[in-house]
């Protein structure tokens, strides 16, 4: 199973991620492999006084604005403009809200539903910008447990989680896009 682009970040709360974390876990066989990235809390801090953008071409032109209305909200607003054939502009609005999680709760969330996991900065040898985080895990073959936990219980409940090591993956490092 493999996700990339912060999929999950896009969810409503982190409630969602943890049904979505726990349904990926449910849905591996013994055995199975997942790989996703997601922005932990770390992409939200380094971000915060990130200053708006503008860039201005011949026939487009694009706004973006940060925000940081929360620790765990990152929202980036995108206005564009791009001229079309009859040469007036088509304007377009865009809204991205992520939720950020705390990664350490994600490890130990899929470890409480049977997956061993090892978090990375990238999946090759290209490190991810600051904040994005890859997860790499592997279904274990014993039977998992049957409540979901949430994000923040994960960690609370958490025994220890074996370290593995995928073929071809070196120390958790996994390449970018």
């Amino acid at each position: 199973m493999v996700g990339i682009g912060h999929v999950l970040n896009y969810l409503s709360d982190e409630a969602a991620v943890a049904r979505a974390l726990a349904a990926m876990a449910a849905a591996l066989r013994p055995g199975g492999v997942l790989a996703f990235d997601l922005c932990d809390l770390r992409w939200g801090e380094a971000r915060r006084d990130t200053p708006d953008l503008a860039r201005v071409e011949g026939d487009w032109a694009i706004v973006t604005r940060f925000s940081l209305p929360r620790p765990n909200r990152f929202v980036r607003e995108i206005t564009t403009f791009v001229r079309n054939p009859d040469g007036f502009w088509r304007r377009d609005d865009e809204r991205h809200e992520n939720v950020l999680v705390d990664a350490a709760q994600v490890e130990a969330l899929l470890g409480n539903h049977g997956v061993d996991v090892v978090l990375g900065t990238s999946f090759g040898v290209e490190e991810l910008p600051t904040g994005l985080v890859t997860v790499v895990g592997s279904a274990r073959p014993a039977a998992r447990s049957g409540r979901p936990l949430a994000l923040s219980e994960a960690s609370a409940s958490s025994t220890s989680v074996a370290i593995i090591r995928l073929p071809g993956i070196q120390g958790g490092d996994c390449s970018k896009r």
